[in-house]
């Protein structure tokens, strides 16, 4: 029997991001998942092409000051959002993460959803940075396309994604 859509999409997040296997990542659990969405109701977001998820996107609206805590690695991701849902006014976003299943790749399904939930975003705070800790070239170049089509400057955590 096939695996459904959702049942890829985690694998596919198992996969990219082993967060398990890291206790630097933040585990995105339910929990998670509502304080996210506590947080602000645009920080997670999903496409469904009525079979099931294709598209899932995670944003961490924060401050610029946790910003550069974290990109200088003088924190972790968990501690990111530990400290971020403790603030109440928020400067800029952690791109935190973009999948999307394979055979729907390169139809800007993220980067759609990606702009719709900065925007929401915006609505309410005055955005000035994005930055992102990447695990490929396509995270990377993502990153680089919303920042040129947002005009917001994109800040990056240092990574080897080439192991």
């Amino acid at each position: 029997m096939a695996l459904s859509n959702y049942e890829r999409m985690i694998l596919l997040a198992d996969e990219v991001f082993a967060s398990k296997d890291d206790p630097d990542q933040l585990d995105v659990n339910e929990d998670v998942i509502e304080e996210l969405l506590h947080i602000h109701p645009a920080t997670v977001s999903e496409y469904d092409n009525g079979e099931g998820p294709i598209a899932w996107v995670l944003l961490i609206p924060t401050t610029i000051e946790l910003m550069n805590q974290f990109i200088h690695c003088e924190i972790s991701e968990k501690q990111l959002f530990e400290l971020t849902k403790k603030e109440k006014i928020f400067d800029t976003i952690y791109l935190c993460s973009a999948m999307v299943l394979e055979e729907y790749r390169k139809n800007g399904v993220a980067k759609n959803l990606v702009l719709n939930a900065i925007n929401k975003i915006r609505e309410h705070h005055s955005i000035q940075a994005l930055f992102v800790w990447s695990f490929s070239k396509e995270g990377d170049l993502g990153a680089e396309t919303i920042s040129t089509i947002t005009s917001i400057p994109l800040f990056k955590r240092k990574n080897d994604y080439s192991s």
